[in-house]
């Protein structure tokens, strides 16, 4: 399922926001977050999930594309085909989508490396080099939401972790390239977060679920935040926020 939502709702006066990932999790949660300021494209693989958040927010407009087809002609070139004409600025670009493979390098088929570096590092590549141009024309800002994976690799996730690394690569090669062009990246480094994600992690590792362990993706919102509000003149560069470890008995 390939296609990007007519606009009948943008505001000329609002800025625009672009995220991935844009129908749970983390994505979703910034997206809320920006609902009442910003107007909002809703990245997702599943047209009923985005029309029913694009459906919730003020000014919104859908993005339905399967990230793992980044083949030239196939969902993801078609959907940005479709996107980027309607866009006259970026003002920020969160790529909040991702896939999580676990697994040793051992007993990890092909398929979970390629679904991770495609999904996690090509899609983000091809997301953004589309939209260079609108985000220069905003002097916009692009947030890669990584994880304390892609600074520590860990077992049995080797494919999860090499694309993580990749991403953070990615992300300061970009920052480089488009510095002198107003375009700021900031590399968002989560640790655990009380996810849908986080949940089958734990799952798959055969332990016990307590969310009192894991950050509130309120707590991600607001790291992302630092990035988004800062002024003309600052660069957030790159943001790590982890689990304390505790928390009091009412939270």
């Amino acid at each position: 399922m390939t296609s990007s939502s007519p606009a009948p709702s943008l505001r000329a006066d609002r800025p625009v926001a672009v995220i991935t990932g844009g129908t749970r999790g983390i994505g979703l949660a910034i997206a809320r977050d920006l609902a009442p300021t910003h107007h909002l494209v809703i990245g997702g693989r599943s047209r009923d999930s985005v029309d029913d958040v694009v459906a919730s927010m003020p000014s919104a407009q859908g993005l339905v594309a399967d990230l793992a087809d980044c083949t030239p002609g196939g969902s993801l070139e078609t959907a940005l085909d479709a996107l980027v004409p309607d866009l006259e600025r970026v003002d920020v670009l969160v790529h909040s989508a991702g896939v999580l493979r676990n697994g040793t390098v051992a007993d990890s088929p092909l398929q979970d490396w390629a679904d991770s570096m495609t999904v996690n590092v090509v899609a983000v590549a091809a997301i953004t080099r589309a939209l260079l141009p609108t985000l220069r024309a905003a002097h916009g800002l692009v947030i890669t939401v990584n994880s304390g994976s892609g600074f520590t690799a860990t077992p049995a996730s080797g494919a999860y972790c090499a694309s993580k690394f990749a991403l953070r690569a990615f992300s300061d090669s970009l920052r480089q390239e488009e510095r002198e062009r107003g375009v700021r990246v900031t590399s968002l480094h989560p640790g655990r977060v009380d996810t849908d994600m986080q949940r089958e992690l734990v799952d798959f590792e055969g332990a016990e679920y307590d969310a009192a362990a894991y950050l509130d993706v309120a707590s991600v919102v607001r790291a992302a935040r630092l990035a988004i509000d800062a002024g003309s003149d600052a660069s957030v560069d790159m943001v790590s926020v982890r689990p304390r470890g505790w928390r009091p008995a009412e939270a």
